[in-house]
């Protein structure tokens, strides 16, 4: 008997996130993002594609460090060939310096545009092509009624979409399957070699649907994320904004 309800609550709970968008592809579609830890976290063990994350970012370095831990993302995701397109009003990413996360610039297609209403456009109708891998958008608005839309679009065309928040004028809660925020942390260099140490985030998952918010101290080498244990992450740089609800 226990057996049966096991199973018929396992298959409520697939049926729950296929109705979410968030239901488990074939291996063949599957595309594995390899976060560790965090996994544990995510609905259904995986990272979820085909959903739209949001990103608080209301500093410089805490921008700087959620457009590092996205672009190594991406690397994940751009193992299907499909490109990726980067959209912002003010562009700062220089695109040489994403080759740190084992990815050539050449493919990502970067477009400006001189307001947010017309990034928003952009953003959105590129997260209606099926032939990119992933969209990132740079903008500081996004409400309610407006991450709906892209939710929707990303549920139609399979497109992941990542919403970078610098400098965010209000956090109400959104349409968007994860809320991140994303700090740097120092790194530590390999004894006995110099030079420059791995790239190291606290990363917090503020929300996520189906999933259990956490946080955790993670670095990037060997084009893989590695979780850092046994040392102190430095403090929340959003301590008086409110996350939202799912």
């Amino acid at each position: 008997m226990q057996a049966v309800k096991k199973d018929s609550l396992e298959m409520l709970r697939k049926e729950i996130l296929d109705l979410q968008g968030l239901g488990i592809r074939p291996d063949s579609e599957q595309v594995n993002v390899p976060l560790g830890e965090i996994l544990e976290n995510m609905p259904g063990g995986v990272f979820p594609t085909g959903a739209i994350h949001e990103f608080l970012s209301p500093t410089l370095t805490s921008a700087a460090a959620a457009t590092g831990f996205i672009a190594a993302i991406i690397h994940s995701l751009m193992q299907s060939g499909k490109p990726c397109v980067w959209i912002s009003t003010r562009r700062m990413i220089f695109p040489p310096a994403i080759r740190v996360f084992g990815i050539e610039p050449d493919r990502f297609i970067f477009i400006d545009t001189p307001r947010e209403k017309e990034a928003f456009w952009a953003i959105e109708e590129a997260l209606r092509c099926e032939s990119l891998c992933a969209v990132i958008g740079e903008i500081a608005t996004l409400d309610f009624k407006e991450s709906r839309r892209l939710q929707l679009a990303v549920e139609s065309s399979r497109v992941t979409g990542f919403i970078n928040r610098r400098f965010p004028h209000r956090i109400t809660s959104t349409a968007c399957v994860a809320r991140w925020q994303v700090q740097p942390v120092n790194s530590k260099a390999t004894i006995g070699l110099p030079g420059l140490a791995f790239p190291r985030w606290k990363v917090e998952l503020l929300k996520i649907r189906s999933g259990r918010p956490a946080s955790w101290l993670l670095e990037w080498s060997g084009n893989a994320f590695h979780t850092v244990v046994n040392e102190n992450p430095q403090q929340s740089m959003l301590p008086n904004l409110k996350t939202g609800v799912a």
